[in-house]
């Protein structure tokens, strides 16, 4: 895997072989950033990474600029990695954490203005994922909320659904949470 912009551009990451992870591809990667930089100044973005696996996408944040990124995984071999390759690398902005996504989301208060998940291929409870995220209040005004996931899922009918795009076999579905709904729960 490879840091595709920002200060550590170029930079290629080799995960142990072990680790129960699908990473990203850098297709994707590099169009999901596409998007996300067209909706946020990341330098002034607090992301959470959920299934956080190798750190991918938390590479990615720090090196273009996120001040605070946090990386969630249940696997006591991912968390380990994460953390020695942002101390390797000196990310100081990066924090991972071992836990169940949905534990750590239940008794998390912190809001993000850009929330990413990329749960494992055989995962099954995408929607009380996506409605625990909005549930809790996570994201703050204007924030989005990423969820990559295979071609069978659909959220059209969702409330803070807004678009799915698809790139080969990874598809991504974008939430928002707007200024509307957050003027109206007062």
């Amino acid at each position: 895997m490879r840091i595709i912009r920002g200060r550590y551009q170029r930079r290629q990451i080799m995960a142990p072989t072990n680790l129960p992870v699908r990473p990203t591809t850098d297709m994707a990667k590099e169009s999901l950033f596409n998007i996300i930089d067209n909706h946020f100044d990341l330098e002034e973005t607090e992301a959470l990474d959920l299934f956080a696996g190798t750190g991918n996408i938390s590479y990615e944040l720090v090196s273009r600029g996120c001040p605070k990124v946090v990386s969630v995984d249940l696997d006591f071999g991912c968390v380990k990695f994460i953390r020695e390759t942002a101390n390797k690398l000196n990310m100081k902005e990066l924090f991972a954490v071992r836990s169940d996504a949905f534990r750590f989301l239940e008794k998390h208060t912190m809001q993000y203005d850009l929330i990413f998940a990329d749960p494992p291929y055989d995962f099954q409870d995408y929607d009380g994922l996506v409605n625990l995220i909005f549930e809790r209040n996570l994201l703050r005004e204007g924030g989005m909320f990423v969820l990559e996931h295979d071609k069978y899922q659909h959220f059209d009918e969702h409330p803070h659904f807004m678009e799915q795009r698809h790139y080969g076999k990874v598809n991504f579905s974008f939430f928002a949470q707007t200024i509307e709904e957050e003027d109206s729960e007062e």
